[in-house]
């Protein structure tokens, strides 16, 4: 299949296929992940329907909440509570943080290509039985078949990283980093828009929105499979031209023969304990959002299915739009040397930090105006774009040759909010009242800015001194710390393919 494909392909940057493709991996894990978020409104008795002596705080309901067309949707069968619901929503997260830190260690040690696409492949399958698994066995089904989803998706971001950090010189990081990991506000768009569509208009009704997002991630794998691959040397049609410029970028400190990973050297590392608390900052307010935004568009603002697809969607799609404007800022910054790679990434970690907490107290504050309250949650996920070429891509800065283990252990902490927040805001939101959501954004914001003290006190963007296997060597000799003069370079042999 590669050979058949070559001729057309092969004058095609591959780095950039695959940027895209990681992309479509993340589009797919993040719409299969969030798209229960917004079918679990439509699975339960809303609210309303439940108890009517409940009105203090409350929005009205809109004018034109009959639809303007018939509608496959005739009302939610299950009696689930707001903590159950919280339950579902979270539990994809209980596995999603138990595999970060194996899969990040196998996508080294085995290459990322199959870690990442097997991930996405299982949880595709899983997420197309998720109706099955209702009905055979409720509330319970779900968490169960939720969790081990959780489990195979966990290697993604881990998986991925690994492959960036043989994919992409320094200086394109920032924006090929930012184009894959945009790959989750927008898979969260997609989700949120078309949940809403196929709930409106499907003759399957909900179950329609999980065969659909199942079947894109098999889709997705097969093509993965066949256009990408670990690393340039691998590549069966990428260009001489590329092989080389790839050798030359990222030979300096990316290196072949490594020892293993030095996790006392990482966990005595100040910057990564920073990049640890601003990717639990960051996760806490982006799964937040992701696992209980659609709820309160529903059940607070009282949006219509359709309108609450779009209007939840919104969001995410700005998030896109501030993480492309600001990768390209920090390229040029970088690149121009107008600026170091550690003023870079905490200059964009605080504007993902502050300017997301105060929008959502904003919001939090603006009461039933729903103009108000849909255009400060938009600006704040337009802020937290911001985190894409700060917070995500700062672990390729600080150590290219164990990027998928250092993802794997910052995103597992980050991924870890995603188990408490569901919790949290089922706990919190009872009655689903202006009242209760303010206290939930309080909590989001405090996060956020806490989080980011200790950032902007204690990172770093430079390559660590662990990452060097020389150095690593030495250390575990006992010979004393290494001067950067000693730091012998290791670069990896010069792979100029043939022309076929």
């Amino acid at each position: 299949m590669p050979s058949a494909i070559e001729p057309c392909c092969a004058q095609i940057p591959q780095r950039w296929v695959f940027v895209f493709m990681g992309f479509l991996a993340l589009f797919s894990a993040y719409a299969m992940r969030v798209c229960l978020s917004i079918t679990v409104t439509q699975m339960v008795v809303p609210i309303h329907e439940k108890t009517t002596n409940f009105t203090d705080d409350t929005c009205p309901g809109l004018e034109n909440d009959a639809p303007d067309r018939p509608t496959a949707f005739t009302g939610g069968t299950y009696e689930w509570s707001e903590y159950e619901q919280g339950v579902i929503l979270s539990s994809f997260y209980w596995g999603y943080t138990l595999t970060q830190i194996p899969g990040g260690m196998i996508a080294e040690r085995f290459g990322g290509k199959y870690t990442l696409g097997l991930g996405i492949l299982v949880t595709g399958a899983l997420t197309t039985l998720s109706p099955l698994a209702v009905h055979l066995g409720g509330s319970r089904a779900l968490i169960l078949l939720r969790l081990v989803s959780g489990l195979t998706c966990g290697v993604m971001f881990p998986a991925a990283n690994v492959m960036l950090s043989h994919w992409i010189p320094v200086e394109e990081r920032s924006m090929a980093g930012s184009l894959v990991f945009a790959g989750a506000p927008l898979g969260t768009v997609f989700a949120s828009a078309l949940s809403g569509l196929i709930l409106e208009r499907s003759s399957l009704g909900w179950p329609g929105v999980f065969y659909f997002f199942g079947g894109f991630g098999i889709l997705w794998f097969l093509l993965f499979v066949i256009l990408c691959y670990d690393s340039p040397d691998e590549h069966p049609f990428i260009s001489d031209a590329e092989a080389k410029f790839l050798h030359d970028r990222l030979s300096q400190h990316k290196h072949r023969e490594v020892p293993v990973v030095p996790w006392g050297r990482i966990l005595r590392s100040k910057a990564v304990w920073a990049l640890s608390a601003a990717s639990i900052g960051n996760g806490w307010g982006f799964l937040t959002l992701v696992s209980d935004l659609n709820k309160y568009m529903s059940s607070v603002m009282k949006f219509s299915i359709r309108d609450n697809g779009y209007l939840s969607a919104l969001p995410y799609l700005f998030m896109w739009l501030g993480s492309l404007i600001t990768s390209w800022l920090s390229d040029w910054l970088v690149a121009t040397n107008r600026a170091t790679t550690t003023k870079v990434r905490k200059f964009g970690t605080t504007v993902a930090s502050v300017g997301p907490a105060v929008f959502l107290i904003g919001a939090s504050y603006a009461g039933c105006d729903r103009v108000a309250v849909v255009t400060a949650i938009t600006a704040a996920m337009f802020l937290l774009g911001s985190s894409l070429p700060s917070v995500k891509v700062n672990v390729l800065d600080l150590t290219p040759n164990y990027a998928g283990s250092l993802m794997a252990l910052t995103n597992c902490m980050a991924s870890a909010t995603g188990i408490l927040t569901p919790y949290v805001v089922g706990l919190l939101t009872p009655n689903q009242t202006l009242a209760e959501w303010r206290v939930v954004f309080w909590i989001v914001a405090g996060v956020l800015l806490g989080t980011n003290v200790v950032f902007v006190l204690w990172a770093s963007g430079e390559v660590q001194e662990w990452n060097n296997p020389e150095f690593l060597r030495k250390d575990k000799r006992g010979e004393g710390e290494v001067s950067k003069e000693e730091l012998v370079l290791l670069p990896a042999p010069v792979v100029i393919k043939e022309a076929l």
